[in-house]
């Protein structure tokens, strides 16, 4: 194998795996705003814990107390909470 073929591909190991924190930065932060989102809309939930995304802008939220929502921004730019599920 060619010295500079190695090169590279220790290059693009090394900065996969500097990459992967900041994705669960990210995560981490998103399940924040959601839990804060949820709150200021009244609802229960206490701590959102996992986070699946349908598109930019829309999300399905489940919270450590077993309710789900979905928070999503309708045509006008307003953010909704809609409940999928509650516990």
């Amino acid at each position: 194998m060619n010295i500079y073929t190695l090169a590279l591909a220790h290059s693009l190991f090394v900065a996969a795996l500097l990459a992967a924190p900041s994705f669960a930065d990210d995560e981490e932060a998103l399940k924040k705003d959601l839990t804060a989102v949820i709150a200021l809309h009244g609802l229960p939930c206490g701590q959102v814990v996992a986070v699946t995304v349908h598109a930019e802008s829309d999300y399905a939220a489940s919270c450590k107390d077993g309710n789900e929502y979905r928070v999503y921004l309708n045509a006008a730019g307003r953010v909704l909470v809609e409940e999928l599920s509650r516990r």
